[in-house]
C-alpha cells in the first residue's frame, strides 16, 4: 500500500517537475490523494489543515479547464 502511495506521489511530482507528461494518470494520481487527503480529514482535526501546494491546485484545475472546451 505505502509502494503506491508513492507511485502516485511520485507521479504528481514528476508531472509538476516537467518530467513526465501531464496525462490521465497525472489526474487520477491527483484524485487519489485527494480521496486519501479527505479520508484523513474526516478522522480528526489534526489534518483538517493540511492542503494540496498551490502548484498542484492548479494542475488539478488543468483538467477542470480541459474538460470545459
Amino acid at each position: 500500500m505505502v509502494e503506491m502511495d508513492l507511485n502516485h506521489l511520485s507521479v504528481v511530482k514528476e508531472s509538476l517537475n516537467g518530467n513526465r507528461a501531464v496525462d490521465e494518470q497525472t489526474f487520477a494520481s491527483i484524485a487519489i490523494l485527494n480521496e486519501r487527503l479527505q479520508r484523513l480529514k474526516e478522522r480528526g482535526h489534526l489534518f483538517s489543515g493540511i492542503t494540496f501546494s498551490p502548484d498542484v491546485k492548479k494542475l488539478a484545475n488543468q483538467k477542470k479547464t480541459v474538460a470545459v472546451c
